[in-house]
């Protein structure tokens, strides 16, 4: 407080202006100055260095604290929130750890610190955030996809479909990079190897499974409880992710079994076997967190007495057994980003959450998660 701000330390009475925050939050995880140390957002705290008699609640922190899950920070940022009580008032602290992958993008724009003042990088810097990136360890996604090339790709689905949904529109008017700088920015291109990643193969190749075999759902409905019972149906999945995301909705889209219960002599309420959006959850969850470096699919199986989905790749990270799915860590970063991007997740780690909520307002036992090094399987009963 007393050195005022930096570029590591960033000022403000202000405690509802969400943007501020989130700006705030971006530059410090973008580390443009590469201290490698954290940076830190005081909030009540004016520009003289001195508490302003803030009053932090709890609603104030728990505000500050969801902007760890806002799907508008991506990727998501490392950062915590404390209390601070001084005798002149109350300060809020987020610690905001430097980003593994950045440029890191607040509403589609990269915001850096320079010495005390927050602002949209430009291309020069955008440009060297993404050679601080390259330089350290990448996921699967982000690495390099050797022999594919821009060619072989569906430009409109990068341009048309998720540049317009991923980056401010301004800034796309303002910049006259070529497509593989616009992809390199998204983590889409790598310029090094001068190809596309693997995350550019899933999302935007005409044939992702010459690149990555293990790309497609595999769904059967089955005529009993097993597998030893006859196929009602049966469908594969696959092509570029978008399609293979729009095709899933529709599935499950399509209600299941429906019938009236009654709230009272004159009112009734429909019910289903199961809730929809616990389906959509849980499948969105595995193509989110699946290793594709497996080539075994996600398995969707429906039988009579449950659904089960299994996706290949045991649990990622810091998350465990005995943590999930409170804790939750991302394999693919890029592709939970675009899931975010072009609105399938609504907000990061809670899809999990949401479906045992669903599920027991619909009246069906909570799912049931089987973790090996292999694979997650979770199995959804159906309503007794």
């Amino acid at each position: 407080m007393a050195e005022g701000e930096s570029d590591r330390v960033e000022l403000t009475t202000s405690t509802n202006n969400t943007d501020k925050f989130g700006e705030a939050i971006c530059a410090f995880a973008n580390d443009y100055p590469d201290s490698q140390q954290p940076g830190y957002l005081l909030i009540g705290v004016d520009n003289n260095g001195r508490a302003s008699g803030l009053t932090v609640t709890d609603q104030l922190l728990r505000n500050i604290g969801a902007l760890r899950s806002n799907i508008n920070l991506e990727p998501l940022p490392a950062m915590t929130v404390q209390k601070y009580e001084l005798p002149e008032g109350d300060v809020a602290v987020v610690e905001v750890v430097p980003s593994d992958f950045p440029p890191v993008r607040y509403k589609g724009r990269v915001w850096i610190r320079v010495g005390p003042s927050r602002r949209n990088a430009n291309q020069q810097e955008e440009r060297i955030l993404i050679e601080k990136r390259t330089a350290r360890q990448k996921t699967f996604d982000t690495r390099p996809c050797h022999g594919c090339t821009i060619n072989d790709l569906v430009l409109d689905l990068f341009l048309v479909s998720y540049l317009p949904a991923a980056v401010d529109r301004a800034v796309i008017e303002e910049n006259n990079r070529d497509t593989a700088e616009q992809m390199a920015s998204l983590r889409f291109y790598d310029l090094a190897s001068d190809c596309p990643t693997n995350a550019a193969a899933l999302l935007f190749a005409k044939d992702p499974l010459h690149w990555i075999p293990g790309a497609w759902v595999h769904f059967v409905r089955w005529a009993g409880t097993t597998m030893a019972d006859d196929p009602i149906s049966e469908k594969r999945f696959s092509g570029d992710l978008l399609t293979v995301l729009r095709e899933m909705q529709t599935l499950i889209s399509v209600p299941t079994r429906s019938y009236p219960v009654p709230e009272s002599a004159l009112r009734e309420r429909a019910e289903t076997d199961y809730p929809s959006v616990a389906i959509r959850e849980l499948l969105l969850n595995a193509i989110m967190h699946r290793s594709y470096e497996s080539n075994a699919p996600v398995r969707f199986y429906w039988y009579d007495d449950r659904i089960e989905i299994q996706n290949p790749g045991g649990l990622y990270g810091m998350a465990s057994p005995e943590n999930f799915p409170r804790q939750t860590d991302y394999r693919n970063p890029v592709i939970s980003e675009a899931m975010a991007t072009l609105g399938y997740v609504n907000a990061f780690g809670r899809g999990v959450i949401r479906a045992q909520s669903a599920l027991r307002k619909n009246g069906n036992p909570e799912a049931e998660f089987a973790f090996e090094p292999s694979h997650v399987l979770a199995t959804i009963r159906r309503k007794p």
